[in-house]
């Protein structure tokens, strides 16, 4: 059936024009691809070729196995703080074992059908991190830049300000020069010539004016990093331990977090421009599969690419043999021009990141998230500081426990109400805990509505309006429960404490309680401790019940009072119940 929906769902209609449309889309990503492969492996800390090793075996497989028919995969600016945070703690080497564990807890995730799961992630976490690396890669490529000699790459953002400012009288302006070329070769392009892509007629007007005017001048990938291979790397297994495993899976997890994040944004983006729908699960499993395989031929993590899978639809693709296409065209390019790819300053490779990290920033939705001034913005400042000061595990750790702790918070102070009755003058109240007559000291009976899930965030609230109940020991404690969708082991607990210190000196009484919470009580056995005569479907039922109650002198409240002068008491209970006679 999967097969299936491969052929007919992906290539549906397919024809020669779709070949032709697939073809042009390709080979214009393609080429788009080649120097920002080469510059995202740069500015991870590891060699160029890398980065184009990963654009063409990833690239193709993503386009493959995934669930979008238009993504474009290959390595992006997203992964460059992370990456490079790796190698310079564990190395290379451990780099392509964290990125093949990763693939494996991406495939893992597809199988589980967790795709689902990743839009629960909090947009200020998103955010807040995707803004902070944003502003690592823009500062990191400043040296490269300027031309700065002898600085050194360090992990933490403070020590590489302070190493930028410690060179900065070593500035090369022959470097600035040719940076400003390739930069103004960027943003022109596209307003001139709106076919041909920036970054590449920008590297390459850059790279012919430094070789021509001003020739060995500017450091260069050849001098920085040695002579491009024409091939691919033979496969390779890395040399694999449990205790290598063990240390690299937290690194290996934020790899598979943001590459799902990236990746699935990237296909939810296709499809609002194609007006199509991917299949996260599948997505996720392509993606890991591409991971697991892609390290073995000695490349670095990857993921959907937003900005190239969008210049893929523009150009037109009809399906995923475009993303195929795309590879190819970076293993052609590889084969045939890779002698050529040493000669390319290092200062044409800092405007096209720097563009990258400008364009990739969000900062109109970073502002929007701030002017708010609500707990959202605390969590995209904090997150956004930690992904820049310290590191982006860190910052999506922190970020999204800030979130959870918030969100639990806002939804025990808005969700779950308790509202006392017969007093109708206070059923807007919140939290409200009255006798049931002005004129009785000794209430016989109290009811309460209980609204919104009781879960540990709620289970506080409840519990002590309820206790306040108990300090005037009424004989009857009503709980209307219809509202109560649902109950966790917290909430349980806080009710097994109600009744546990209620049932010394009165009774409870439950009406309307819904499966979910019923079922709980029952597995607990707090239901048959409340004993299942004292749960009724209707509260009119209940109130009923305890109306023969108190005429039976059976009401365990009343010390002050004798029962026949309940009366009053009585009619009052009835006439606050009497709407209620046929609903929960």
């Amino acid at each position: 059936m999967k097969s299936k929906w491969f052929f007919t769902g992906r290539y549906s209609g397919y024809s020669l024009q779709s070949f032709q449309r697939d073809l042009l889309s390709g080979i214009i990503v393609g080429i788009i691809a080649i120097p920002l492969g080469m510059a995202f492996a740069i500015a991870s800390g590891v060699k160029p070729e890398y980065g184009i090793y990963t654009t063409i075996i990833a690239g193709i497989l993503i386009s493959l196995l995934g669930g979008s028919k238009f993504q474009i995969g290959g390595p992006t600016g997203a992964f460059i703080p992370i990456l490079f945070g790796i190698v310079m703690t564990y190395g290379y080497e451990n780099l392509l074992i964290a990125g093949f564990l990763a693939g494996v807890m991406l495939f893992l995730m597809g199988v589980f059908r967790l795709g689902s799961l990743i839009k629960f992630i909090p947009k200020p976490v998103t955010i807040g991190f995707t803004s902070g690396i944003a502003v690592i890669i823009f500062t990191g490529q400043i040296a490269n830049f300027l031309g700065l000699k002898g600085v050194k790459s360090h992990e933490y953002f403070i020590d590489n300000i302070r190493e930028i400012a410690s060179h900065i009288h070593t500035i090369n302006f022959y470097s600035v020069l040719t940076a400003i070329i390739c930069l103004a070769g960027i943003i022109f392009t596209p307003k001139l010539f709106p076919k041909v892509p920036g970054p590449l007629f920008g590297l390459l007007l850059s790279t012919i004016a430094a070789i021509v005017f001003f020739p060995n001048q500017v450091a260069t990938i050849g001098s920085s990093f040695g002579e491009i291979p024409e091939t691919l790397p033979k496969f390779a297994i890395p040399d694999v331990t449990l205790e290598k495993v063990i240390e690299l899976l937290r690194p290996a997890f934020v790899i598979a977090i943001l590459g799902g994040i990236e990746s699935l944004l990237s296909a939810v983006v296709a499809d609002g421009m194609t007006n199509t729908r991917h299949n996260s699960n599948r997505e996720l499993a392509g993606q890991g599969i591409a991971n697991m395989i892609t390290p073995l031929f000695g490349g670095i993590p990857a993921t959907g690419a937003i900005a190239r899978t969008a210049t893929n639809i523009k150009n037109g693709a009809a399906s995923p043999l475009s993303g195929v296409i795309h590879g190819m065209m970076v293993l052609l390019v590889l084969l045939l021009f890779a002698p050529y790819a040493s000669h390319i300053p290092l200062a044409t490779m800092a405007p096209i990141l720097m563009v990258v990290a400008w364009n990739m920033s969000e900062r109109k939705v970073f502002y929007h998230v701030l002017k708010t001034k609500t707990e959202d913005s605390l969590v995209l400042i904090v997150t956004f500081l930690l992904t820049v000061f310290i590191n982006l595990t860190v910052a999506v750790e922190i970020g999204l426990l800030m979130a959870v702790i918030l969100f639990t918070k806002r939804m025990s102070d808005h969700l779950v109400t308790v509202k006392a009755l017969p007093n109708q003058k206070n059923k807007h109240k919140k939290v409200q805990s009255q006798m049931v007559s002005e004129h009785h000291d000794c209430p016989q009976i109290s009811i309460f509505n209980i609204e919104g899930p009781l879960f540990f965030g709620a289970a506080q609230t409840f519990s002590q309006t309820i206790m306040a109940t108990i300090h005037y020991k009424p004989g009857i404690l009503l709980l209307r429960m219809g509202r109560v969708p649902f109950m966790d082991t917290t909430g349980e607990s806080n009710f097994d404490h109600i009744v546990q210190n209620f049932s010394k000196h009165g009774i409870i009484l439950i009406s309307g309680i819904q499966p979910q919470p019923k079922n709980l009580l029952m597995k607990t056995g707090l239901y048959d401790m409340i004993g299942k005569e004292h749960i009724f479907e209707h509260t009119g039922d209940a109130i009923n019940h305890a109306l023969r109650l108190i005429d039976e002198n059976k009401c365990l409240g009343c010390r002050h009072f004798a029962f026949k002068e309940c009366g009053k008491l009585s009619g009052s209970i009835y006439q606050a119940g009497e709407k209620a006679i046929s609903t929960p």
